[in-house]
């Protein structure tokens, strides 16, 4: 029998975290994240897909159920989906904001990598450029020019392919609706002022009299142009399916692509076309405004907090801008403080491995601080190393901040699509100053890396060494019964994901009196009225949860006594709940703690048996 990859089986381990193929209603993903669209959010058990190794964070936004990767997203994902019957598309829950990003997320996903590789070989070209004048007249750098620049200028062509599949239009129109986009500023199909074929585009900018059925043409340029194509494939989406509902089925399959080419290209020519140019010139000179009352206070807006944005999955808002401003200017001003912002973080995380005795903190701060700083990926730098450790990344965002400012300064931008990355700063050589963005980005990685060296952080305990705190860890450890009551192994629990120990090793206990209580001293890291994360001294990690599936009572008959944050001492009062209104709703109220991070330990021994009072140890955690 074959052995599953190691993508495969972390593909699976969170299938399963997530409540398995019958609870997806899609899935996609983008630069590091498998997003998720779930049919019920509480079959998802975020602490299980946290601890599933290959797994950096879950990132609940946008109506989606984040999971994070990292730079093998594509080939976990490529596993998930050849194994199981899942949805690419599916509909996202939230307000507006969230549909819009899911929408940016859909469409431009597919490209981007090919879109940053390709920007990569132009930032390369400019190089070039810089060293050699002559270059542009060498046959060479021609050739590999359009290898780098042709994907950018047909973009409209690629984001009809992706956008048709987001609107479930059929994918060979739409790609002959963006061709004719295209077609408009690539092939001669007029006579122009000298009598010579000329492109309609030509044909309008030489002053010729371009109409459709007498209706006034204003012929914008369409390469390079996505917010046309996009919108005039949601429109051929619409026209389809009234098509479809109309159209006899004898005539439906050439009908159809007949009238909605024959009404889409001219309706864009007419309408979509220069009301899109409008909108997205308007954002791009709005940019440019901006950055020209105060650049410096832009870029450090920008370079602070881009690196939020990437937490919270909205910095995709920022791609239709971005995309506008190169088909614009050639490039874009909000690009050349990112560099400062995502190396910022890459060096903080450098930090951390040159000054944690966490060797598995090492471990992780290595690769992602060579991930973020060469390739700009910088995810698994902040979930893995920095936001962990909470202060390193405050000194990324101020290393970011001062940066970008700097950078900013000097009118620095990248040239072309780019993730950026030390490898892709040369995109900025030809834009602004130089050398201002070498000293603002090299300024925010000494700025995070000092801080971080100098000023420190709460460092994870390593094992059988004394931790930051100056406690050294015990060689064996208790816990205390999470609720008075009848103790039971986890295995009686009515969850699977809790009976299966997929979550961890622990015990349970049936309550008689509705109280849970803190089993060990730590910190709060997750409040939620049913449902406790606490975190010891010595990075030990507990999960005291009231009920199977008490998610859905949305806090009805529980009442939370402490507050995320706050340190709790073992036995501390950690919730009261109402024993019988919870069974009467249909919810058995049996409490699981489970050690979800053992830390140091390696065996959770489950000892009490039959009735338990407070304080009673309940678990024994071996060294």
């Amino acid at each position: 029998m074959a052995t599953a990859s190691k993508h495969q089986v972390l593909a699976d381990d969170v299938l399963r975290g997530v409540g398995g193929p019958d609870n997806v209603a899609s899935v996609t993903h983008c630069a590091t994240r498998l997003r998720f669209t779930l049919k019920d959010r509480s079959k998802a058990d975020k602490a299980a897909v946290e601890g599933t190794r290959g797994v950096i964070t879950v990132v609940e936004s946008g109506g989606q159920f984040q999971v994070v990767i990292g730079n093998t997203v594509n080939s976990v994902y490529e596993a998930l989906t050849s194994a199981h019957e899942l949805r690419s598309e599916g509909v996202v829950q939230g307000g507006l904001f969230a549909k819009a990003i899911d929408l940016i997320t859909s469409i431009f996903t597919p490209v981007l990598w090919t879109l940053a590789g390709t920007g990569l070989l132009k930032a390369f070209l400019a190089v070039w450029l810089k060293l050699d004048a002559t270059a542009p007249t060498k046959p060479t750098y021609a050739i590999l020019f359009a290898a780098g620049d042709a994907l950018f200028q047909f973009l409209p062509m690629l984001l009809a392919v992706t956008a048709a599949k987001k609107f479930k239009a059929n994918v060979y129109t739409s790609l002959a609706i963006a061709g004719a986009l295209i077609y408009s500023a690539t092939v001669a199909v007029i006579p122009g002022a000298a009598g010579a074929s000329v492109t309609l585009k030509a044909f309008a900018d030489g002053g010729g009299h371009l109409t459709f059925l007498g209706i006034p043409v204003v012929m914008v340029s369409y390469l390079s142009a996505v917010i046309p194509a996009i919108i005039a494939v949601y429109a051929q989406s619409k026209l389809e399916h009234l098509l479809t509902r109309v159209l006899p089925e004898a005539v439906r399959n050439f009908i159809t692509p007949l009238v909605v080419v024959a009404v889409i290209v001219p309706l864009t020519f007419l309408l979509i076309g220069p009301a899109s140019d409008w909108a997205g010139k308007g954002l791009s000179h709005g940019v440019t405004w901006l950055w020209n009352l105060s650049p410096i206070v832009g870029g450090a807006l920008m370079g602070g907090f881009w690196q939020v944005f990437v937490i919270f999955g909205v910095h995709w808002g920022f791609i239709p801008i971005l995309v506008q401003d190169l088909s614009t200017h050639g490039y874009s001003l909000i690009t050349g403080p990112l560099f400062a912002a995502v190396l910022a973080q890459g060096a903080a995380a450098a930090a951390v491995f040159f000054k944690t005795r966490n060797k598995e903190l090492k471990q992780v701060a290595g690769p992602a601080a060579i991930s973020g700083i060469l390739a700009g990926i910088t995810e698994p730098a902040i979930y893995g190393v920095t936001l962990r450790l909470k202060k390193p990344f405050v000194y990324g965002v101020i290393g970011g901040a001062v940066g970008g400012a700097i950078a900013a300064a000097g009118g620095s931008a990248a040239q072309g699509f780019v993730v950026p990355g030390l490898i892709t700063i040369t995109s900025a050589v030809s834009i602004g100053n130089f050398t201002l963005q070498l000293i603002g980005t090299g300024s925010a990685m000494v700025i995070a890396f000092v801080l971080t060296t100098v000023l420190g952080f709460k460092d994870l305990p390593a094992k059988g060494e004394q931790a930051a705190s100056g406690a050294v860890e015990s060689e064996a450890l208790t816990l205390a019964a999470p609720a008075i009551g009848q103790a039971v192994p986890l295995s009686a629990v009515p969850d699977k994901a809790f009976s299966s120990g997929a979550i961890g090793q622990g015990i349970a206990v049936v309550p008689a009196v509705g109280e849970a209580y803190a089993p060990i001293a730590g910190e709060l890291l997750t409040v939620m009225p049913h449902a406790f994360g606490i975190r010891a001294d010595n990075g030990l990690e507990v999960l005291v949860h009231v009920g199977v599936d008490t998610v859905a009572l949305k806090g009805q008959h529980f009442s939370a006594k402490v507050v995320q944050g706050q340190r709790v001492a073992a036995g501390d009062l950690l919730t009261t709940f109402d024993l019988a209104a919870i069974e009467a709703a249909g919810y058995n109220p049996v409490t699981v703690m489970i050690v979800t991070n053992p830390g140091a330990y390696s065996a959770v021994v489950p000892v009490a048996a039959g009735e338990v009072a407070k304080g009673e140890v309940a678990l024994d955690l071996v060294g």
